[in-house]
């Protein structure tokens, strides 16, 4: 079905898997639109609730995007920006998912990739890999991923540290900085992220995508306005079936039964 990714179901998670190897799994314009198209066909499968991002081998999650490749180098000054576009798209359907995202972080993570990685809801990575901005290396700033990279950061100094000087840093350094959750040895990080997507799994999938996107709207909203944003959203929230559902699995000591409403 797709060129340069691989996807797959597990349970009910969907997995997508960035499969340019070859090419440190760096996104061409193939790439870009197909990652586009399985995230969204995910996000609309009512057999998935929770989603994970990954790249094939080892070396590389992500690369960032692929402008040394022949291909790219064809690009007229106008597809070279048609092809930024779609990547900021690609960064906005991240945003309004219904379901959550985590990237699986197997190798580096580097420009875009780094800014794709971030934008996940989770990211759970090898510890010994290492992200980073290395654009300003070759005359570039990162300006499209500083948008994400700003939200995600406990440290906003030291996030201007790392594009100003281009240099990359360690998976504990990102932990700390506020851009990995988990940051686990190499044999364990399949088995973490099996057990925080199973975590997910289990809860009800209506309140997953409502809390979601609560967290992401508040997130950019004055602090008053959030208030009174969140208070309409726990309004419409205590309507849901799957709440009753909840108290009442809870008073009767039982596993809900989530129907998704």
């Amino acid at each position: 079905m797709f060129e340069t990714i691989k996807t797959e179901i597990k349970g009910k998670t969907g997995w997508i898997t960035l499969n340019r190897e070859d090419r440190r799994n760096s996104l061409n314009p193939l790439a870009v639109r197909e990652l586009s198209e399985s995230i969204k066909m995910f996000d609309a499968d009512e057999n998935v609730i929770s989603m994970v991002l990954t790249g094939a081998g080892n070396k590389a999650f992500c690369a960032g995007m692929d402008l040394g490749s022949s291909e790219a180098l064809d690009l007229s000054f106008l597809d070279r920006h048609e092809l930024q576009r779609q990547f900021v798209d690609l960064l906005k359907i991240v945003k309004t998912l219904r379901k959550p995202l985590i990237a699986r972080v197997q190798g580096t993570a580097l420009g875009g990739g780094f800014g794709l990685m971030s934008a996940c809801d989770l990211v759970i990575a090898a510890d010994d890999i290492y992200c980073g901005t290395p654009e300003i290396n070759v005359g570039l700033f990162p300006y499209i991923i500083t948008a994400v990279l700003l939200r995600a950061t406990t440290n906003p100094g030291a996030l201007l540290e790392m594009m100003l000087g281009g240099e990359k840093i360690s998976a504990t350094r990102a932990v700390e900085l506020g851009f990995i959750n988990h940051a686990v040895k190499r044999e364990e990080l399949d088995t973490r992220v099996d057990e925080i997507s199973a975590k997910l799994n289990k809860k009800s999938p209506a309140v997953l995508r409502l809390g979601r996107r609560a967290f992401y709207t508040a997130r950019d909203m004055s602090y008053e306005q959030a208030l009174e944003y969140l208070s309409g959203m726990l309004a419409l929230n205590m309507q849901a079936e799957d709440m009753m559902e909840g108290i009442m699995a809870f008073m009767e000591k039982r596993e809900p039964n989530w129907k998704g409403k």
